[in-house]
Order: structure tokens, then sequence, then C-alpha cells
């Protein structure tokens, strides 16, 4: 039982390094390809071109940014970390269930 256990832990752990350097890789990429219109300089915090001369004139950054932007926003929490703990549970009990089956057999 504890092996599987082992399994199921390793498992997840693989699936929250997988999606914490996704993010990680997603957000320094859209940095990387951000341009902006002349006279904007792209602010990373916000992941908007904010006008030099006036900063609170905000314009989006270009669509290569908006799409690893959007990426971003699946992969993580209201994506596919979102439904992290529904599969830590899902796993957990069908582990458990499977194990109370088994005992009859023996």
């Amino acid at each position: 039982m504890f092996n599987v256990l082992t399994g199921l832990a390793l498992g997840i752990v693989v699936f929250a390094i997988t999606i914490g350097v996704g993010v990680i890789v997603l957000q320094e990429f859209g940095d990387a390809v951000s341009s902006c219109a002349t006279s904007y300089s792209y602010n990373v915090s916000t992941q908007l071109c904010q006008e030099d001369a006036n900063l609170s004139n905000t314009a989006s950054p270009s669509s290569a940014t908006q799409t690893t932007n959007s990426l971003n926003t699946e992969l993580g929490t209201s994506g596919l970390a979102g439904w992290t703990a529904a599969i830590i549970a899902l796993s957990v009990g069908l582990l458990f269930i499977g194990a109370l089956m088994g005992k009859g057999k023996k």
C-alpha cells in the first residue's frame, strides 16, 4: 500500500514541478518577446506597455506577449493547476477503494 502511495506522491511532485517550470518559462518568454509602440515601454510587473511621458497611459503589448500570457493563465491557477486538488483527491480515493476491495480476495 505504501509503495503505491510513494509512487502517487512522486507523481504529484513531478506534476507540481512541471507546472511551476512551465509558468516561469512562459512568463520569461512573454517578457522577452514583448514589443510596444514608440514612446511606450514594457512594464514587467503589470505586463502592459506604459507611455514614457505619462505612466498612467497603458496599451496592450504585442500579440506574442498576449498569447504567452494567455497560455500562462491556462497553465496557472485558473487552468491546469486549478485541477490539482481534484486530481489528488480522486487518486487517493481510488487508491483506498482499490485497497479495500482487494482485501476480501486474500
